[in-house]
């Protein structure tokens, strides 16, 4: 069968999988699924606790004394949509759009980061000619918003110590590191007051950004909806009485905010006053971002949809404006190991009003664990000063590269021998699952690979079908390498 016609199938079963619901937190049913086509397909499958699914298919002949190989990726996927989008991630499957080469989704993330690990994995189960050792498929859950899939595996459900982890997202780029991480969840008290009569509400939005995922595309300095609206709302207070009444942006722990918005109230004599300022505000910010947000917009419309006159206090309303004026985003400091890697950064990624707080989540990065708690320190610090509480996870650690790993030599070779050419090798200021399962399962030789990918965790994610292609002959040349 030829890589074309392979790719095919590979793309059938990530259609396959795109029907079903797998946000973060809500892999129950592509669990399920995957466990039933284990057992109608008469492989061992386990199920844990947690619903990790891992898949034992055995060696084609000649390889059963060839050392065990894991194949590894996650069932999760990032659900972004574009603000006019009426998709339901909870029940609408996915729809592709075919587009020069590359496959991307109508209106929301595609999920090729990670349903292409699963589908070819799948394909590569069912492969009567495909030469390969003992394999262990191991797709685990809720790798998006903290890893806790492969936080609780249990590292005896795992016998091989090889993996291949398939959540990389440049075909020719071999993974050997990547960043740890930790999130902080804040909350500021507000207080609120009645407001007079020659106060009204009004709108204020910030959007059309290019958002992205807070690792691999923080680099690029793209604009963070959370501040551009913070910065905003400073502007306007240095000029107008406005008062809070409700502040909120950003989904993902792990994806840049692309949309954020506030009601406010401003005396009706500044309404004119007010509009300028903000265009004049609009002007400056999208200047600065021309080049990777040229979408950006500010906003400020008069809002009939409140449900009372009450509004934050006036300390209330500075201090959350100033709060998340003082948050850092953005690369913090770039590694003296690699150059060009990103060492530690922050992305303010989620603001919202709820239950008289303001709610605040940021998710701290960095490959050098104890910078990685020194930002955190300087967050909770930050919260603390305003008057508010911090509390920040455990976190998950870095993957140190193995520059002498026997897989990695491997690889090298396979992909030379293949395409005729030399592949990249880095570390990447992302989260992979390879340090936590690689801390579990002491000698453990690990390495990350995958197709090429662009945006993920944003509507403007998409997959290069040809890479499809190269990394399965690369996959199968690896395997067949092993006896």
């Amino acid at each position: 069968m030829t890589t074309h016609e392979k790719t095919n199938q590979i793309l059938m079963a990530f259609e396959q999988i795109s029907q079903i619901p797998r946000c973060s937190k809500h892999e129950e049913k592509i669990g399920a699924w995957l466990e039933a086509w284990a057992r109608e397909k008469e492989f061992d499958v386990q199920r844990d606790a947690v619903g990790n699914v891992l898949i034992r298919v055995p060696a084609t002949p000649g390889y059963e004394s060839a050392p065990i190989v894991v194949v590894q990726g996650h069932m999760d996927m990032v659900c972004e949509k574009t603000a006019g989008s009426l998709h339901n991630f909870d029940t609408d499957p996915i729809e592709f759009v075919y587009e020069g080469g590359w496959l991307k989704a109508n209106q929301t993330t595609l999920g090729a980061d990670n349903g292409m690990a699963i589908a070819m994995s799948m394909v590569l189960a069912l492969d009567k000619q495909a030469q390969h050792p003992p394999l262990e498929l191991l797709f685990t859950v809720d790798e998006e918003t903290g890893l806790t899939g492969a936080n609780a595996l249990d590292a005896s459900m795992i016998r091989g110590r090889i993996l291949l982890n398939v959540d990389s997202e440049d075909e020719g780029v071999f993974t050997v590191g990547c960043a740890g991480g930790k999130d902080t969840r804040m909350a500021l008290p507000l207080e609120y007051t009645n407001m007079p009569g020659h106060y009204a509400p009004f709108q204020l939005k910030a959007g059309g950004m290019a958002g992205g995922h807070s690792g691999v595309q923080i680099p690029e300095g793209r604009a963070n909806a959370i501040k551009v609206l913070a910065r905003a709302l400073h502007q306007l207070l240095h000029e107008i009485d406005l008062r809070l009444t409700y502040i909120g942006g950003g989904t993902a722990h792990n994806a840049i905010p692309r949309d954020a918005g506030a009601i406010l109230y401003l005396p009706v004599v500044e309404e004119e006053h007010a509009r300028d300022l903000v265009r004049q505000i609009e002007k400056v910010i999208r200047a600065e971002y021309r080049h990777t947000d040229p979408g950006l917009f500010l906003t400020l419309e008069s809002f009939d949809q409140v449900c009372d006159d009450r509004a934050m206090e006036e300390e209330s309303t500075r201090r959350a404006i100033g709060f998340l004026l003082a948050l850092p985003h953005g690369v913090a400091a770039m590694s003296n190991d690699m150059p060009g890697l990103v060492e530690t950064s922050n992305n303010l990624a989620n603001v919202k009003v709820e239950d008289g707080q303001m709610k605040v989540l940021t998710s701290q990065r960095s490959s050098v664990m104890s910078r990685l708690n020194a930002i955190t320190h300087r967050i909770e610090t930050i919260a603390n000063l305003i008057g508010a509480e911090a509390h920040s996870s455990g976190g998950y650690p870095s993957w140190q590269p193995n520059m002498d790993s026997p897989l990695l030599a491997r690889c090298l070779q396979t992909y030379r021998d293949l395409f005729g050419r030399e592949p990249k090798v880095e570390a990447i200021h992302a989260g992979l699952e390879c340090g936590i399962i690689g801390a579990k399962a002491p000698g453990m030789d690990m390495i990350s690979f995958g197709p090429t990918l662009k945006n993920p965790h944003s509507p403007d994610e998409k997959v290069e079908i040809e890479s499809i292609g190269m990394v399965w002959d690369f996959m199968l040349e690896l395997l067949k390498s092993f006896r």
